[in-house]
């Protein structure tokens, strides 16, 4: 099974009045051929800039200033923008969090599907591209799709818009989805449906899936393999197994130790020290290193490389350097404090 995007060292810059932000800073990643990749971590941390930056969906003042973006071997870095918009759709495509800003209020569901298909299969009749709404109406669970695409965004719950956004996502059968934190805005039983419906449709459609949350339930239920950012960088990456069990990184035991299974029989659910920093000026040396109760002196200088766990697993800590103390987050170590 082949790698069909290879991220190399991509870093992104954005001209702000306060200064220049570094949102995503010497990421480096891999995604295989259905296989489904989270990106958690705090709010902030560059988990969507990183997605928006695959796809070049930047803003005008923000740019990639380093780093390769390979599809298949070939590197789009450098590509324009009438070249990327025959990428997205076909390669790439995307969910966002709120379907409410995603579908046009004044246009029905099935005229919002049928324009996703019609621009990357214009020589489709409109016979065909009716039958397509349909299926792919079927296709993310909505029933009696004939009447219902007659319908407008205003009549339908926020589980059955995010529904209609994954069937304008999957118009074109991409080969890598990008769902930037899809279940946010919708209750707990509706984020269970659409989770279930999302793992089902990358397994029947064979998609590669990057998904973007900062629950770690997600990851647990979604995720072959788990990428942990903070800063604008990725800091431990492994199969979802070795994330949950053998966590490496400081940072990643403080969003584990943060889930209500570590508050049973306590008062307060546990919490991590400080916030992060801004990415204006980002600190010298591990940016997690404030946060850190066992950063070492080294932390404050210089920025530690990824140390090798296992063959699928890496962290980004000095902690993992030969000499440094050995904590263990499975032993009652890290921010479990006992």
């Amino acid at each position: 099974m082949g790698n069909i995007l290879e991220v190399k060292n991509l870093s992104v810059s954005i001209d702000t009045e306060e200064g220049i932000v570094e949102p995503v800073r010497d990421v480096s990643f891999s995604l295989a051929e259905g296989e489904v990749l989270a990106i958690v971590g705090e709010s902030g941390c560059g988990k969507s800039m990183l997605c928006k930056s695959i796809m070049k969906l930047l803003p005008p003042s923000a740019r990639l200033v380093a780093g390769e973006i390979l599809v298949e071997g070939k590197d789009i870095a450098g590509l324009g923008e009438r070249a990327m918009e025959k990428l997205r759709g076909k390669v790439f495509s995307m969910v966002f969090q709120d379907p409410g800003r995603v579908l046009n209020p004044t246009m029905s569901i099935g005229s919002q599907i049928a324009e996703a298909v019609r621009i990357h299969a214009p020589a489709l009749s409109e016979e065909a591209v009716s039958e397509r709404v349909l299926e792919l109406l079927n296709l993310v669970g909505i029933e009696q799709g004939r009447e219902r695409q007659r319908l407008y965004p205003h009549n339908f719950s926020g589980g059955m818009k995010q529904r209609c956004v994954m069937a304008i996502a999957l118009a074109s059968d991409p080969r890598v989805l990008f769902a930037d934190e899809p279940t946010t805005s919708l209750d707990v039983t509706i984020q269970a449906q659409i989770l279930d419906l999302l793992s089902s449709l990358q397994k029947k459609l064979r998609m590669a899936t990057v998904f973007v949350t900062h629950d770690f339930g997600v990851v647990a239920r979604v995720a072959d393999r788990a990428a942990v950012m903070y800063a604008g960088k990725i800091v431990e990456i492994g199969t979802a197994e070795e994330i949950f069990y053998d966590p490496r990184h400081p940072y990643t035991w403080g969003l584990l130790q943060s889930l209500p299974f570590f508050a049973r029989g306590k008062r307060e659910l546990p919490v991590m020290p400080g916030s992060p920093p801004s990415l204006i000026n980002p600190p010298k040396g591990d940016a997690f290193a404030c946060r850190n109760p066992y950063a070492l002196a080294i932390d404050y200088e210089e920025a530690p490389p990824f140390f090798k766990v296992t063959d699928t697993h890496f962290a980004a800590t000095w902690l993992l350097a030969p000499g440094a103390p050995k904590i263990s987050f499975r032993k009652g170590g890290g921010f479990c404090g006992s």
